[in-house]
């Protein structure tokens, strides 16, 4: 399996295509497994790299790993990136990854050429967020004291439903349960928090995919975050908060950033 040795770790990373790069980031509990289908898309478009984030899956998890952060986590993607001689990429992040494609396109800007945010997790933006979010933190938490191994499928049910949770593969479910240190690392550390100053600095094109299915917090979150970027433009797409990285809407806006591999 591919590693590269980046900001003092370990990480297992995917090539797929030619051309220019696409940066995958997944969202808390993942990893690079659940965008497989995705990634064999996003090869027809570009370089499409996708990575197992710093203690998630295939690569390294710290010991003792009690917390992580956006920051330390951006640093890891800036450092992949830089490995991989994948500068500027179109960086496409899923909730708690999409907070990290803000952090990278703000600290590390000759980095990122655009960002295609699907439902970044900053949920701290709005009270209605915090409402939303403060009982399934105390829920992951709990689960997390008796048995990390449960962690990850109370996190999603909370997040996704049910009957999401159940519709997963055997291969998925173990991967998600597998994660829970990971899960409970990301949440001690916090959300992403930026001024108005800060988000003003994220000046490269950006799409922010929000999902009719979702709860309603995400898309509220997501018009604040739309509003603050100073050149952003928001969708709304069918589904849950596992929006497709591959969805047309992505790939369209990708297409502006990105010349197609050769096929000759």
């Amino acid at each position: 399996m591919p590693r590269v040795h980046a900001n003092g770790i370990d990480i297992y990373y995917e090539q797929h295509g030619d051309g220019a790069p696409i940066l995958c980031i997944h969202g808390t509990s993942s990893s690079a497994l659940v965008w497989e289908e995705a990634t064999k898309d996003l090869a027809e478009h570009g370089r499409c790299i996708a990575y197992d984030r710093r203690g998630s899956f295939r690569s390294q998890r710290p010991e003792p790993y009690e917390t992580t952060h956006v920051g330390e986590q951006c640093d890891d993607a800036a450092a992949l990136l830089d490995a991989l001689s994948a500068t500027p990429a179109v960086v496409i992040g899923r909730s708690y990854g999409g907070e990290i494609a803000i952090d990278l396109a703000r600290r590390y800007p000759e980095k990122v050429a655009a960002l295609a945010l699907l439902e970044p997790a900053m949920l701290q933006l709005h009270p209605q967020g915090m409402a939303w979010l403060e009982p399934v933190i105390d829920k992951v938490v709990a689960a997390g004291a008796n048995d990390a191994s449960t962690v990850a499928e109370v996190f999603l049910r909370e997040v996704l439903g049910e009957k999401i949770w159940k519709a997963f593969s055997e291969k998925l479910k173990d991967m998600f349960k597998g994660n829970g240190p990971a899960i409970l690392a990301e949440l001690r550390g916090g959300p992403l928090e930026l001024t108005q100053d800060q988000f003003a600095e994220v000046d490269q094109p950006t799409l922010i995919v929000s999902a009719e299915d979702s709860p309603e917090v995400f898309r509220t979150v997501d018009a604040i975050i739309a509003d603050a970027l100073p050149n952003c433009e928001p969708v709304l797409v069918d589904g849950n908060h596992f929006i497709s990285p591959a969805h047309p809407a992505v790939l369209a806006f990708v297409d502006r950033f990105v010349a197609r591999a050769s096929t000759g």
